[in-house]
């Protein structure tokens, strides 16, 4: 077509060093993968003809100086760039503490990875010629210092965005933030479980890259393989490296005047030290600690069953969230009845016709001029 360069994306990593990991009995995440699990995605990636890496945030467990400064030292390390924007475990409050970094310590920290000036929480760099990242902090918090629950875009930040889209309407953009702007689970934005993992004004941030024809952005939060398209606006959403099913993604793009082709493949952790299967623990681990969490699924919206429905249902869905996680979800819901089947049919991998699609894990996906 034009030009075509490739690229990796991890998600979510959770960097944690073994004194800062928590071993609470409920907790989702394997951290205990993290750095292994990097260090064994790394040595595969050089051996890729790379052009760079995206880290759409949470980088570390909970914005230990420790465990950013051991990701800051392995990323100097790589033989390709690599660009990274905060996750709310990146900076889990304004201000800095003895054992976890400020708001303010980002940038600084991270000026080998987008943040160049050492100071500003969004940037924007040709990473190759006429190819453009945008990173864009989605995190706020309230006047007394707290994270707030929701990912926001302040008025700053989105000035700033329309004004630097402007300038550089003949590049190809590519938009990287933590939480997510399109839904990427049925009613997201309208779920109490849901709406913590999106943009809080996705509709303003929405409407200045579709006024600027951008096409692509990529986001992480969820722990969920999802491509959501609105329009001709698409978010590839990835899942995180430190829970099932432990992917990261190998993106291709080739593009010219009008046109745009996106190849997306993606890859898994199986083996990790100690687990030599760790796909088949890990989606063990993760339905042995789903039926509390899928009766607050099925009892908020959209789905909004009854709670004594909801609580007789959950052990028979302890795999959903698993399904949902791994992508391109075809799950069985004939033993439910028929309302709730209705309910939960939208949760599968579907096109507008209703039939099944796969475009989470592996898929080309095309813009062509008008």
């Amino acid at each position: 077509m034009g030009q075509r360069f490739r690229f990796a994306i991890i998600s979510d990593p959770h960097i944690a060093r073994p004194e800062t990991i928590y071993t609470g009995p409920h907790r989702f995440h394997l951290v205990e993968v993290s750095i292994p699990g990097i260090e064994q995605i790394f040595d595969q990636l050089e051996t890729l003809d790379l052009d760079f890496l995206l880290l759409p945030g949470d980088l570390t467990q909970h914005g230990e100086w420790v465990n950013h400064q051991w990701l800051i030292d392995r990323l100097k390390r790589l033989p390709f760039p690599a660009y990274v924007v905060p996750g709310n475990h990146d900076v889990i409050a304004r201000d800095a503490s003895d054992r976890t970094i400020g708001l303010q310590d980002f940038p600084r920290l991270y000026q080998d990875f987008g943040y160049s000036d050492g100071t500003t929480l969004h940037y924007q760099h040709e990473i190759l010629p006429g190819v453009r990242l945008i990173g864009l902090n989605s995190n706020a918090f309230e006047p007394s210092g707290k994270q707030v629950g929701v990912g926001y875009i302040d008025d700053a930040q989105l000035d700033w965005l329309e004004a630097t889209l402007a300038q550089h309407r003949d590049d190809l953009i590519l938009v990287m933030l933590h939480h997510n702007v399109l839904e990427h689970l049925p009613g997201q934005s309208q779920s109490p479980l849901g709406q913590r993992y999106m943009v809080h004004n996705h509709l303003a941030l929405i409407q200045r890259l579709e006024a600027a024809a951008v096409r692509l952005m990529f986001t992480g939060h969820l722990h969920v393989q999802d491509v959501a398209r609105q329009g001709d606006l698409c978010e590839v959403l990835t899942g995180s490296i430190v829970s099932y099913p432990h992917p990261y993604r190998i993106v291709e793009i080739d593009h010219g005047p009008g046109d745009l082709r996106v190849k997306l493949q993606s890859r898994r952790l199986t083996a990790v030290d100690p687990w030599d299967d760790l796909q088949a623990m890990s989606h063990q681990w993760m339905c042995d600690r789903a039926e509390g969490f899928m009766t607050k699924f099925l009892v908020s919206p959209p789905i909004g069953l009854a709670e004594h429905e909801a609580a007789a249902i959950a052990p028979s869905l302890k795999t959903f969230w698993a399904s949902i996680a791994a992508g391109d979800a075809q799950i069985d819901f004939s033993h439910l009845s028929p309302e709730v089947q209705r309910r939960l049919a939208p949760f599968n991998s579907v096109d507008s016709q209703g039939q099944p699609q796969a475009i989470d894990n592996t898929a080309t996906l095309l813009w062509t001029a008008p």
